[in-house]
């Protein structure tokens, strides 16, 4: 019902920042809420950062006071700095519009983009 593109992933050394981006296209008024999740590799698909449409946010542990996620209409974007070679995986855009919790991830989600983060 949603259809995701993301963009902006790439190799940074550790300490650099990038800007992932996701556009958001179809059933886009059913959109309750946008985020980002990630799965190194080896690991599974964890919570990255989410944003609800009246503007609550939540960040992962691990990413908070480095990451900003922010949305305007049907794109979602996350600043990352200060990377770690931690933060090194596949980052995938969700979009949660198919009822229930919106902090639960949701339905709709982009193809991937790679960060690769070098120590």
């Amino acid at each position: 019902q949603v259809q995701l593109v993301e963009s902006g992933g790439g190799l940074v050394q550790a300490g650099g920042s990038l800007r992932l981006s996701c556009a958001a296209s179809g059933n886009i008024f059913r959109i309750n809420a946008m985020g980002w999740y990630r799965q190194a590799p080896g690991k599974q698909r964890e919570l990255v950062a989410l944003i609800t449409t009246p503007g609550d946010i939540r960040y992962a542990d691990a990413v908070k006071g480095r990451f900003t996620i922010s949305r305007d209409g049907a794109k979602n974007s996350l600043q990352m700095s200060s990377l770690k070679p931690e933060d090194t995986a596949v980052y995938y855009c969700n979009a949660h519009t198919g009822g229930g919790s919106a902090y639960l991830p949701g339905s709709s989600w982009g193809q991937g983009t790679q960060v690769t983060v070098s120590s």
